[in-house]
């Protein structure tokens, strides 16, 4: 997923009369997005770190299946998320009651266990992506001075860097910044977070078509690594489902859909205003995902890295701009994406035990406690499991079947009220089944490839 940025909803209930004045609908200030803000959104919320391991899917799936699965992906998401879109307002798409958050629609149109399992797959979420950018962070930053080794001693130097130190000063950051209450609310975050993204994405595509301009570059195939030279049939096998888990990962934008559309003005209607936005949205990202996954794959062959940038050592500025992108744009998306997480655990306990929320000396104790707490659990499992492609993999497939197909699919259901069985129900849920199927795969093998580098890791001691 790209992760670079979120769109915070307001918390005003909504009001049943009509919009006037300065205000919309529901009592709040109007709202004043377009097609185009709504693109730009969506755009930096789907380029992130996901976009850095494409090169390495392609080369486990190959020039043929590789495009067609980013095509098909991208397919997938634009349907369920004109699906999501309409689920915005409740029984009028004009003048229905509006839902603020994903969660909220689940509520209105679902209700009951689904609420717990979106709010579960949610938080799942939110914790896994915290360990993979803790994990891509701290790899970035030893390639900067990896980079600056083999520029300075030449290439058969021994410039393997400790990612173990890094992933813990990561860590030490996010202490310190975790402790700032409404840190998700700096709209500045969002704008450095959005220009970092696409700054080392452009740089990978740039230095991906280099290197295949100017050589040497990989040995490439129709369908990928090749069983008995680059891999065994088993790996193979797990592999090219691990890459699908990687592209799903950085599709995954619908847990911010609700959000984005939150800030369309009306008219026209905000499903079809998010409908237009999300097709120019996804063109754009999956062009620039071709570009980066088949120059990638071009550049370094069967032997792409997991994270592409790590392959690059020369021009080493660059590189080191690059690497210093994504650690600057991880440090703040480390706390856009976790702050909703950190806002529903305190609100719960404030609401059962409101003497948590006491200041003593300015400082509370709860808060301070408890996120120093979290993060250094995420902290320690980043040490524990640092496998970038297969940490990518599981996050991937755990967001992909439920956020991205199932609940749009049963919220479209009961909202047109589909008939059991019919021929609409039918396609729908075997879309989905599909697509669990894919998750279920995606999500076994990213846990045997952990397990897998289990074999010969020593905690501590990981090198890169």
């Amino acid at each position: 997923m790209g992760e670079g940025m979120r769109v915070e909803a307001m918390d005003i209930d909504a009001h049943p009369h009509s919009g006037h004045g300065d205000v919309d609908d529901d009592g709040k200030e109007r709202r004043t997005g377009t097609v185009w803000t709504a693109t730009a959104h969506i755009i930096t919320a789907v380029i992130g770190s996901g976009v850095l391991s494409l090169a390495w899917a392609m080369a486990q799936l190959g020039w043929v299946a590789g495009p067609v699965i980013l095509l098909l992906f991208a397919a997938i998401t634009y349907y369920m998320c004109g699906l999501l879109a309409d689920c915005y307002r409740v029984d009028d798409p004009v003048t229905g009651k509006r839902n603020y958050t994903y969660t909220e629609a689940v509520e209105s149109y679902l209700g009951g266990w689904y609420v717990w399992f979106c709010g579960f797959c949610q938080y799942v979420n939110m914790f896994g992506t915290g360990i993979g950018y803790t994990i891509t962070a701290s790899v970035s930053a030893a390639a900067i001075l990896k980079s600056n080794c083999f520029h300075w001693h030449g290439h058969d130097a021994d410039c393997t860097q400790n990612t173990s130190s890094y992933i813990m000063a990561f860590g030490v950051v996010q202490v310190i910044f975790s402790q700032l209450p409404n840190f998700h609310e700096l709209w500045w975050l969002s704008v450095v977070a959005a220009v970092m993204s696409f700054s080392y994405a452009t740089i990978a595509v740039g230095l991906g078509l280099a290197q295949t301009m100017s050589g040497p570059t990989g040995k490439t195939t129709l369908t990928g690594t090749e069983v008995g030279v680059d891999v065994d049939s088993a790996q193979k096998i797990w592999m090219t489902f691990q890459a699908l888990g990687n592209i799903a990962f950085a599709y995954s934008y619908t847990i911010i859909l609700i959000e984005i559309q939150d800030t369309l003005r009306a008219p026209p209607a905000e499903n079809k205003t998010m409908r237009q936005a999300t097709i120019m949205g996804v063109s754009a990202t999956t062009a620039f995902y071709m570009l980066c996954g088949c120059l990638g794959y071009s550049a370094f062959g069967n032997s792409a890295p997991g994270n592409i940038l790590t392959g690059f050592y020369e021009p080493y500025w660059l590189v080191d701009f690059a690497n210093v992108c994504i650690v600057l744009h991880l440090v703040g998306g480390f706390q856009v994406f976790l702050q909703p997480l950190f806002a529903a655990v305190e609100g719960a306990v404030a609401s059962r035990c409101p003497s948590s929320t006491r200041e003593y000396g300015g400082v509370n104790v709860f808060r301070l406690v408890w996120r120093t707490a979290f993060v250094a659990v995420i902290t320690l499992a980043a040490v524990l499991l640092p496998f970038f492609n297969s940490i990518l993999g599981i996050l991937g497939s755990v967001a992909f079947w439920p956020l991205t197909v199932f609940f749009p699919v049963e919220m479209h259901i009961r909202q047109r009220q589909v008939p059991r069985f019919s021929a609409r129900w039918v396609a729908l849920q075997s879309l989905s089944f599909v697509c669990f199927l894919i998750t279920i795969a995606a999500c076994a093998s990213s846990v045997q490839g952990v397990f897998d580098s289990l074999k010969t890791y020593k905690p501590f001691e990981t090198r890169s």
